[in-house]
């Protein structure tokens, strides 16, 4: 059976609704229907009968094309002539006057499974807001482009202390669930009385990753532009909170880190010891247009996939910043990275990674970090346990 979406099976059926005559929909360009993924979801909905009067926009805007971290402005959708809300920008929960007239709140938005991305917390936001307003929440669900095989959960599993837009809820970073699911668990945990629906996915199954979909990867944001990209993403971003590049305006963003100093050798053959498992890492040169070094030939490693079944990235990017860290003393730091979710940009690491101990341990003895202290460090804790009665997809 192919895969089919749950904005798919609302289009072919749309008294999946119910009675509900005035909708809300939060997505953005990235959500396009499995059955042509040249059109996007909203169009198809609206061509389907389905009374959407109102969009809502997350981080990147409705275009998902806006720069990481950028403010984004209400407006009007080109293609619909809808008016637009912005959930990433002076708002990141709606207010109750952009609710107040609709019935209904629907939720298309492709993520790409790993719990910094804030598609993921734009959901939970909407789902406070309609559980406010006790307004109806539809989830039209979407694959785990890593998987759902539980197995493969990586955390930390966030610390209260370090909650953000980044991380609202106590889950590891790499949760092997569809968002569907993750509003369940928050459904029973933090809103029981939210009128939660679920349309779930058709033909999926947990042990599918986004290739075994056979679908066409559409990028869902700038630095998104394949599931290369996105199945290291768990792990490479943490770079994002140091003085080294991710390449981002790269064709491979999050396959590559480095900087103008980077002692590629070097970094390498200390790596070596501490075995990352999956993967092939290679000496290369990039040239990023957007964070640190814009314009400037960074000397860098680049990640490529040998064994996906093999592949932690959690782990993989906490191996990398200690083999760096460990050969840089003097060169590597700490960077702050500013958004309209984080002005000042302070604790941008806690925030991504969820605890303290880890830069504490990477600032003082990053030599001692190996395989089995990063096996300890992305430990997901009672995860499964937590989820498994929830979960939509065998």
């Amino acid at each position: 059976m192919s895969v089919r979406f749950g904005v798919d099976r609302l289009v072919a059926e749309p008294s999946l609704l119910g009675e509900a005559a005035r909708l809300g929909l939060v997505t953005n360009d990235a959500a396009r229907v499995s059955s042509d993924m040249q059109r996007h979801s909203r169009v198809a909905l609206l061509a389907a009968g389905v009374p959407v009067v109102r969009l809502f926009g997350p981080e990147h805007g409705l275009g998902a094309d806006a720069a990481d971290g950028a403010a984004v402005s209400d407006g009007t959708d080109a293609l619909t002539g809808l008016p637009v809300v912005s959930l990433y920008g002076e708002r990141m929960r709606p207010d109750a006057e952009s609710l107040r007239d609709l019935e209904a709140v629907l939720f298309d938005v492709p993520d790409v499974g790993a719990r910094f991305y804030t598609y993921t917390w734009t959901l939970f936001h909407m789902m406070a807001a309609c559980a406010d307003a006790r307004m109806p929440l539809i989830v039209l669900d979407r694959p785990n482009p890593q998987g759902g095989d539980l197995s493969k959960v990586e955390g930390p599993v966030l610390q209260a202390a370090f909650r953000s837009f980044i991380g609202e809820d106590a889950i590891p970073i790499r949760h092997q669930l569809t968002l569907g699911e993750l509003a369940r668990v928050w459904q029973r945990d933090r809103w029981p009385a939210c009128d939660l629906r679920v349309i779930a996915c058709e033909g999926w199954s947990r042990a599918m990753q986004w290739p075994d979909t056979t679908l066409e990867w559409v990028p869902t944001s700038p630095a998104m532009p394949s599931f290369e990209s996105a199945r290291l993403y768990a792990g490479t971003c943490l770079f994002e909170a140091t003085n080294l590049s991710v390449a981002r305006g790269t064709s491979a963003p999050f396959q590559q880190a480095g900087a103008p100093w980077l002692d590629v050798p070097a970094v390498l053959a200390d790596l070596a010891r501490r075995v990352p498992k999956g993967v092939e890492i290679a000496e290369t040169a990039f040239v990023p247009t957007v964070g640190p070094y814009a314009g400037e030939t960074c000397r860098g490693m680049h990640v490529r996939v040998t064994s996906p079944e093999a592949l932690r990235p959690v782990a993989l990017g906490l191996l990398l910043m200690a083999a760096v860290a460990s050969t840089h003393r003097l060169r590597f730091q700490w960077a702050r990275y500013p958004t309209a979710a984080n002005p000042s940009g302070d604790g941008h690491f806690e925030r991504l990674a969820g605890q303290r101990d880890i830069r504490h341990k990477l600032d003082v003895a990053p030599q001692d970090v190996d395989a089995e202290l990063v096996r300890q460090w992305t430990d997901a804790g009672d995860w499964r346990a937590r989820v498994e009665g929830l979960l939509l997809y065998a």
